[in-house]
């Protein structure tokens, strides 16, 4: 498919919000897919060469992913994802901690409220993503530990992965 794919990163200062608008040259049934099943998100979600490895998700308003990040000399990063709002592939919210194997939350970093929209025109599908912080410090600090680079990376693979369905 030959279509000009946007990317656009901007940070909301004043609302603490990071605001990622992101197009896909695919159907929005499969862009759904690779955020809500856990052996596809798992294939993007990580920068390289890190790896995404997800220990348990119930994809369901209440429920939880757990998983870590797993570096190249298996160091391990571990973070959640607590459901708290769905609209089959539409919509979806979530609130992100970093914590520990168990899943329980690491208070020294920011949660943040993930909010993910899906649409689709004429077979491209654009993913608006706003991911509010409680204050601008805690904003700042994702920003500073190189979330734009390693989420923009994550979205490259999002690319390559629905190439290949």
């Amino acid at each position: 498919m030959n279509v000009n794919l946007m990317m656009d990163f901007s940070v909301d200062k004043e609302n603490a919000t990071v605001l990622v608008k992101r197009t896909f040259a695919a159907g929005k049934d499969g862009v759904w897919s690779a955020w809500t099943e856990p052996e596809l998100l798992d294939q993007w979600w990580a920068p390289r060469p890190w790896k995404s490895r997800t220990k348990s998700m119930a994809f369901k308003v209440g429920g939880r992913r757990l998983y870590a990040m797993v570096g190249p000399n298996g160091e391990e990063h571990w973070a959640l994802c607590d459901y708290t709002a769905i609209s089959p592939k539409n919509n979806f919210e979530c609130l992100d901690a970093f914590c520990d194997p168990e899943g329980n939350i690491n208070m020294e970093f920011p949660r943040s409220d993930w909010n993910v929209n899906f649409t689709e025109e004429s077979g491209v599908t654009t993913v608006d993503i706003a991911i509010r912080h409680e204050n601008l410090s805690d904003l700042e600090m994702i920003i500073e530990m190189g979330f734009k680079e390693g989420f923009t990376m994550a979205l490259e693979h999002l690319d390559e992965l629905l190439d290949r369905q």
